[in-house]
């Protein structure tokens, strides 16, 4: 027992040191790695970097210089770099193995802060999913919602899918469709359908709008109408074109057709 004992304390006294050691050069790593990454965000900003590229490069510098800590901590501790460098080596190749996936996004992130399919701030819809793009990190991106959700979605399948990107262009069109009834007069109809989009003040006169016939539905006569509008402004003339749409032709008896239920008693 007391050579155990023995033991013990030699390790402890011979170790102890280290381990403090080592634990300092943690802390203090950690620290210098944070103020390293943020003065160079600094310093990307203030030469105008994209602000997307700043957040992925902090991200990524951030990464490697842990890894790079986390080495010398572990040749503090007395491990061997050579055969630690051999078994990181081999683990790194099972690891890789089994997250080829991770891989796969770390790839999608590259290309992405590459090509610039999306920045931050832009509105897309990808993967099934819609929103503001709120982050891009070195493995996934996250959106906002409309209605304030976060969306992750890994960098690999949204650098291999479509992405629908709705704040690269300045304006976007803006699409209704108005069934009418078909003893309701076209030309009638098409000048009140006209008179409510032209008048919005946020629909733009260049590209002009646009009122056609686009179908003889089975119950009504479908007007495809278009106008364009400054992308800020897109729902707020959604939301008031069909309202106003509405009004404009009941007030001009044009009728709208719509399913009836009609009930019938057969005792009568």
């Amino acid at each position: 027992m007391e050579e155990y004992i023995d033991k013990l304390k030699i390790i402890l006294v011979e170790y102890t040191p280290k381990i403090l050691m080592a634990l300092a050069m943690l802390v203090i790593g950690l620290i210098i790695i944070k103020v390293v990454v943020n003065t160079t965000k600094k310093v990307l900003r203030k030469r105008g970097i994209d602000v997307t590229l700043q957040k992925f490069l902090g991200n990524l510098l951030s990464w490697i210089l842990k890894i790079l800590l986390f080495i010398t901590v572990i040749a503090k501790l007395g491990v061997e770099t050579a055969s630690f460098a051999a078994i990181l080596a081999a683990a790194g190749l099972a690891v890789g193995l089994a997250l080829q996936g991770s891989l796969a996004n770390f790839a999608g992130g590259v290309l992405i802060m590459i090509f610039k399919p999306i920045k931050i701030g832009d509105f897309i819809e990808a993967q099934g999913a819609s929103g503001t793009v709120k982050e891009i990190e070195i493995f996934t991106t996250k959106l906002n919602t409309t209605d304030n959700k976060e969306i992750i979605i890994p960098n690999g399948a949204l650098s291999n899918g479509n992405i629908i990107n709705y704040s690269t262009e300045d304006t976007r069109r803006v699409d209704f469709t108005f069934g009418v009834g078909y003893d309701s007069d076209i030309k009638k109809t098409k000048d009140v359908i006209y008179g409510v989009i032209n008048a919005h003040p946020l629909v733009l006169k260049e590209p002009a709008s646009a009122v056609n016939i686009s179908e003889l539905a089975d119950s009504s006569i479908n007007f495809f109408t278009r106008g364009w509008v400054k992308k800020e402004d897109y729902w707020t003339v959604k939301f008031d074109v069909l309202e106003q749409t509405k009004e404009a032709l009941d007030a001009a008896g044009i009728d709208i057709p719509y399913p009836h239920r009609v009930n019938i008693n057969k005792n009568e």
